[in-house]
C-alpha cells in the first residue's frame, strides 16, 4: 500500500502539467517542473510585422477606409497580380496632401483622417503612415521622364501642417507602428524636389546642397518632436540619418545605433529606415549613395555602397526596417540563386509591402522562398522550454526560467510589456506578473529570461495554469487580442484573450 500511495504522488506531479507540453520534473529538486513546447510552422498574423497592404488617398478626393477591407486583410486575402494569400496587421496609409501645398491642412480633412485611425483601432490594424504632396510624375524633358516641377511644398508649409498633424499622432500613436519621413518629393520619398533640393540628373544639381540638408534636418526634427518618444521614423536614405545625427557635412562612416544607445527614447534611437527599392541592384536605386553637400560630390562606387549598406546593416538591427520590392535582378532571387532572404536577415526586415512589385514577389513564390519570408519577417518567438516550481506560497517568491528563440529576421520595434498571468482554475481571476525583460531585445536567436517573480500575498490559494502574455503597451488596446503577440509553437495560442498557454499549473498555498 505504501509503495501504491507513492506511485499515485509522482503520477500527480507528472500529470500537473497540460496534456499538450511535456514535463521533466528535476530528480534534486521534487518541487520543479519543466515544460518543453512543439514549434509550429503556420504562418499566422502578428502585430507590427509581416507583410502589409498598402491604401492612399488624395486629400481633395478623400477616401474614407472600411472596416471590412481591414478586417479581411488580418485574416487572409488574395493580393491582386500575385493570387497568392497574406495575412496583414499593418496597413501602409499615404495621404497625399495635394491641395495643401501652399498652406494649412483643413479641419475636414483631419476630422476624417481621425476617424480613419478609429476605423484601424476597431479592425485590429495598425498604420505605416506618409503624408506626402504628390504621387504623379511628368515628362518632356531630356535628361529624365520624371521632370520638375515635381509638385511637393516649401518647408515653412510642411513645419505648418506638421505642428497641425502633431495632436493627431499623439491621440492616435496606439495604431501608428512608426511613420516614415515623408513630405519630400514625389511620393515623399525624399528625392525628385522642388523645394529640399534635387540631386537627380532632371534637377541639373547632381548633389545636395549644405542648405538642402539643414532643410531637411529641420523637418525631420519637426516630426520627431510631433510623435511620442515610443515611436520611430523611418528615413528613405542611410545618409539622411547620418547628417541629422552628426550634421550635415557627417561621412558615410559616421557611427551606427549601439546596444546601449537603443531604446533610450533619444533621436538616434528612434530613427530607422525604409527602402523603396530594396533589392534592384548593389546600390538598391541609390539607397546606398553618398548625395554630397557644399563641400563634396555625389558618390556611388561600391566603396560607398559597401559602407552605407554596413552601417544599416549595424543600425538596423535596433530600429523599424521595411519598404517594397522594386524591380527583378540578381539580387531579388530565392536563395541561392539570389539574396533575398539572406538581405532581409542582415538588414533586420520587419515589413514588406505584399503588393508591390508583384514580379519580385510572384518570383518568390515560384521559387519556394515565399513561405518563408511571410514567416520570417520582423520577429517570430518559438518556446523551448520553462522551468517553475509546482507549489508557492501567497507572498512567496515564483522562480521562472524561459528559453526561447527568435527565428525572425527583427526583434519588436515598439515597447512592450512581458507578462506571466497565473490564471485560477476555478474562479479563471488572473493575476498579472510582470517578467524583468524587454521584448524590443529579444533579438534573432536564443533568448534565456530568468526571473524571480513576487506573488501577492493576497492571491487566494489554489490551482492556477501559466499563460505568457505580451500585450500593447497602450490601455486602449491592451486587451485587444489582436494587439498581443503570438508564439509560433503548437497548442499554445489563445485567441480569446492573445494569452500564450503555458500548459502547466501551480498550486499557490
Amino acid at each position: 500500500m505504501r509503495e501504491f500511495n507513492l506511485l499515485v504522488i509522482v503520477f500527480l506531479l507528472l500529470v500537473s502539467c497540460h496534456k499538450n507540453g511535456k514535463s521533466n520534473n528535476s530528480v534534486e529538486d521534487s518541487n520543479s517542473q519543466k515544460v518543453t513546447y512543439q514549434e509550429s510552422t503556420e504562418d499566422f498574423v502578428n502585430p507590427e510585422r509581416g507583410f502589409y497592404r498598402y491604401s492612399a488617398t488624395n486629400s481633395s478626393s478623400f477616401q474614407q477606409l472600411d472596416k471590412n477591407t481591414l478586417l479581411s486583410y488580418r485574416v487572409g486575402a488574395i493580393v491582386p497580380g500575385i493570387q497568392n494569400k497574406f495575412l496583414s496587421s499593418l496597413l501602409f496609409r499615404n495621404y497625399v496632401l495635394d491641395n495643401f501645398k501652399t498652406g494649412a491642412i483643413s479641419q475636414d480633412f483631419l476630422g476624417k483622417m481621425n476617424q480613419d485611425f478609429e476605423i484601424a483601432r476597431e479592425a485590429g490594424i495598425k498604420f505605416i503612415l506618409r503624408f506626402s504632396y504628390t504621387n504623379n510624375t511628368h515628362g518632356g524633358c531630356s535628361a529624365s521622364s520624371i521632370c520638375p516641377p515635381y509638385g511637393d511644398a516649401p518647408l515653412s508649409v510642411v513645419l505648418g501642417q506638421i505642428a497641425q498633424l502633431k495632436p493627431y499622432l499623439q491621440q492616435n500613436a496606439d495604431v501608428i507602428a512608426c511613420v516614415q519621413e515623408g513630405f519630400v518629393g514625389i511620393w515623399g520619398e525624399g528625392y525628385y524636389s522642388d523645394y529640399f533640393g534635387d540631386a537627380s540628373p532632371s534637377g541639373g544639381q547632381d548633389k545636395l546642397l549644405d542648405s538642402n540638408w539643414s532643410a531637411r534636418n529641420e523637418l525631420l526634427k519637426a516630426l520627431l518632436d510631433a510623435l511620442p518618444k515610443d515611436r520611430m521614423i523611418q528615413v528613405r536614405y542611410p545618409q539622411l540619418k547620418q547628417r541629422y545625427i552628426y550634421g550635415i557635412s557627417a561621412p558615410i562612416s559616421s557611427a551606427a545605433l549601439t546596444g546601449p544607445e537603443a531604446f533610450t527614447g533619444g533621436e538616434k534611437a528612434r530613427i530607422g529606415f525604409h527602402n523603396d527599392c530594396f533589392l534592384a541592384d548593389v546600390s538598391d536605386e541609390g539607397t546606398y549613395e553618398d548625395y554630397g553637400n557644399n563641400n563634396s560630390t555625389a558618390s556611388l562606387g561600391d566603396g560607398t555602397i559597401n559602407t552605407l549598406r554596413n552601417y544599416v546593416a549595424a543600425d538596423s538591427k535596433f530600429v523599424p526596417v521595411g519598404g517594397e520590392s522594386c524591380t527583378n535582378s540578381a539580387k531579388s532571387q530565392c536563395d541561392p540563386s539570389g539574396t533575398a532572404k539572406t538581405e532581409m536577415a542582415l538588414l533586420h526586415y520587419s515589413f514588406l509591402n505584399a503588393e508591390y512589385n508583384p514580379d519580385v514577389i510572384g518570383n518568390w513564390a515560384q521559387g519556394g522562398c515565399l513561405n518563408t519570408i511571410k514567416k520570417d519577417l520582423g520577429y517570430r518567438f518559438v518556446l523551448e522550454d520553462v522551468t517553475l516550481p509546482l507549489t508557492v506560497n501567497a507572498g512567496g517568491t515564483l522562480a521562472f526560467n524561459l528559453n526561447l528563440k527568435n527565428i525572425g529576421y527583427a526583434s519588436p520595434y515598439n515597447e512592450r510589456p512581458a507578462q506571466v498571468i497565473l490564471r485560477n482554475s476555478t474562479t479563471s481571476e488572473i493575476v498579472v506578473l510582470n517578467l524583468n525583460t524587454d521584448v524590443r531585445k529579444w533579438y534573432s536567436g536564443e533568448i534565456a529570461i530568468t526571473d524571480s517573480l513576487a506573488l501577492p500575498a493576497s492571491i487566494p490559494p489554489g490551482t492556477y495554469e501559466l499563460l505568457l502574455n505580451m500585450p500593447d503597451k497602450y490601455p486602449s488596446i491592451a486587451q485587444r487580442p489582436e494587439y498581443s503577440i503570438r508564439c509560433a509553437n503548437s497548442d499554445v495560442w489563445e485567441d480569446s484573450t492573445g494569452y500564450n498557454k503555458l500548459n502547466c499549473t501551480i498550486q499557490v498555498k
